[in-house]
Order: C-alpha cells, then structure tokens, then sequence
C-alpha cells in the first residue's frame, strides 16, 4: 500500500536511536534504564516495576545474557566456537552446541525464503566498497563479482549424528552473524528478564527492538514516524508492545558516485550495494526474525520484499523509496484523528490490522 503522506518518510525509534512519546509523569511502578555498548552496538534495558532490586537484577541478567552470546557467535573471539567453524572451512566438520547449531539453521531458513537475498556466509565478502566517504569510483565488475565467489549458505552443512556438527564446504568461506545476532540477543534477553517476573520492558540491541508490556505512565509501547526535514516531530504513532521493530537504513551510511547514491547494504548474491531503498522497518513477535527480514528486504527491494512480507503470517513492514515516498505492508494503516499536538497540528494514528 502506497501511503498517502509522502512527507512521512523515517521512523524514530524508541530509546538509543530510538524516541518514545514523552512521559508526562513518572508514576509507580517505575522504569528503571541502563545503557551500553555490547556487541560493539549501544544496547539498552528498560524495565519498568516497582521493585528496584527486581529491576536492576533482571537488568544485570539481561546484559549478561547477551554478553554469554556474544562469546559463542562472536568471530572475533578466536575462542569461540563460531571462529572454529570458519578456521575449519573446507577441512572439517565442528561439533558446536545445540543452541548455535539451531541458529545457524534458522539462518539457512530465512537464506532460502529470501532466495540468497540474506546469507549467513556473507562474513566471507571482500570488502571493496567504502562507505567512510573515500571512495571516488565504482569498483571494476569482475572484481565485484570474485568478492562474493566464497558466499553460498546452500555449503553451510550440517549434520547431526553423535552431536551437532557444522561444516563449510569451501576453503575460505565463513559465517558470522551480523544481520541476525542482536536480534537474537534481543529475544534472549527479554526471555531472560520476563523469567525473572519482569512484565513490563524493553531492550534496544543496537537498533533492533523488543519490547513487552506498558510503559511506566501505563501506556503502551510506541516508534513515532517522522518528517525527515524535522526528525525531532512525530506525526504518527504505532503501537508496537509485545512486538520487535528492526530498520534497516542507508540514510547514514552511503556513497555517491557518479551522481548516484549507493547503499552500504550488500547484496550479497551479486556483490553490488542494494539500490530503490532508504530504509526498510520490519514489525513482528521476534527480533531475530525481523532482523534478518530487514537486510534482505532492503535488499529484495520494494517489489519482491512487500511481496514477501504480505505473505508472511504475523510480519509487517514500513519501506521508504529513494525518492522519499513510503510503502506499508498489507496491514499497516494510517488513520486520521482529531487531536492536534502543541501549535494546532494535526496528528496520524498508526496501525496494525488483523487478517479475518
């Protein structure tokens, strides 16, 4: 669905990088937030109860569940056992732990809904592209093409037999978790802290967002959606409790050459920079999911990805175009409402439907 607000065209998103309505007073039970950098992204944990000992503790359990996954997918920890998968490629197979043996084969899964478009073996990628503002030419084509010669998730093979075994066919080749593992940080950490009876929070992994529950004023969890000429207005709320949100953007990070404007997504089939999009915002139960959905769809394009998605059971998307014009999935709909922020401005509702 094309929207009718052109204007409107990035999100704000909730807390690090992220904006949450502003809260007029600060009732029990109380949010309780701590920042920091995990994973090399800012993370943040919000937890909102009236037992400070509760929420710190869960706050600190959260944070050392992501670091314990940090040491297992982290391929630059020459210890972990994600380094020694890639240290054995094209030599042997790797018996791993159960839990990352079912993240890579959920990577593999969304490899193959997506047609390549994500790839857990992109870690194996020359990087010839800058993004840093170096770059003054576009690389030759048969180099991009042999950047890409090592990436192919159909050669990350598994096998269970006296454990979980995992094996890269090529000399070369290597897996890393770039595109997938905040989002599954994310989930775990929620689970982590909801364990421990936290009913209300959220945590920002570096931009991918889950969150559950109420906000401490008891209203529901929102992203804001923004006219980029002032990102610091919010024209459009959605309500986004209990469910993750993930952008996938090339507003920050891109190269112009030769008057055109290329993204510093890869897309990792071809080895060129993915071109029609700004951002892609995937909104769904699970972090890890839209995670992964964001890279490939912005990769996809507006096309193939909104097709995607409009199949996928309980996945939403928001796409921004690069001429500035936004596209929603089947049930993201704005609705106009009455009320008007401070100055007389009329604001938008945003909403996910219901398939019937």
């Amino acid at each position: 669905m094309k929207g009718n607000l052109r204007h409107i065209i990035l999100l704000l998103l909730i807390l690090a990088g992220h904006s949450a309505r502003p809260q007029m007073e600060s009732p029990s039970p109380k949010a309780h937030t701590k920042s920091l950098i995990l994973m090399g992204s800012a993370f943040g944990f919000t937890v909102v109860h009236e037992d400070d000992s509760l929420a710190w503790a869960a706050i600190n359990a959260g944070i050392a569940e992501v670091e314990r996954i940090t040491k297992v997918i982290s391929s630059w920890d020459p210890t972990s056992q994600t380094s020694e998968i890639n240290r054995q490629a094209g030599i042997s197979f790797v018996q791993v732990d159960q839990e990352l043996y079912d993240l890579i084969f959920r990577a593999k899964k969304v490899s193959e809904l997506t047609d390549g478009a994500f790839d857990i073996s992109f870690a194996a990628a020359d990087r010839i592209w800058k993004f840093d503002g170096s770059m003054t030419e576009i690389p030759d084509s048969a180099r991009v093409a042999a950047s890409v010669r090592k990436i192919d998730w159909h050669k990350v093979v598994l096998r269970q037999e006296n454990g979980f075994d995992v094996f890269l066919q090529e000399e070369g080749m290597k897996i890393g978790f770039g595109a997938i593992g905040k989002g599954y940080a994310a989930n775990r950490a929620r689970k982590v802290m909801e364990a421990m009876g936290v009913k209300n929070g959220l945590v920002n992994a570096g931009g991918d967002l889950i969150c559950w529950g109420q906000q401490a004023d008891g209203k529901p969890w929102q992203i804001g959606i923004a006219d980029p000429k002032d990102r610091s207005r919010v024209e459009a709320w959605l309500d986004v409790s209990g469910l993750a949100v993930v952008t996938s953007g090339d507003y920050e990070r891109f190269a112009m050459l030769n008057g055109r404007r290329y993204a510093h997504i890869i897309d990792p089939r071809t080895g060129w920079p993915a071109s029609g999009l700004q951002s892609v915002t995937v909104i769904c139960k699970d972090a890890e999911v839209a995670d992964a959905l964001a890279t490939a769809v912005f990769v996809m394009g507006k096309s193939k990805g909104l097709a995607l998605v409009n199949q996928l059971m309980g996945v939403e998307a928001i796409l921004v175009d690069e001429k500035g014009e936004f596209f929603t999935s089947e049930l993201i709909k704005l609705n106009y409402y009455s009320q008007t922020q401070p100055g007389g401005k009329p604001e938008w509702q945003a909403e996910i439907g219901v398939k019937k």
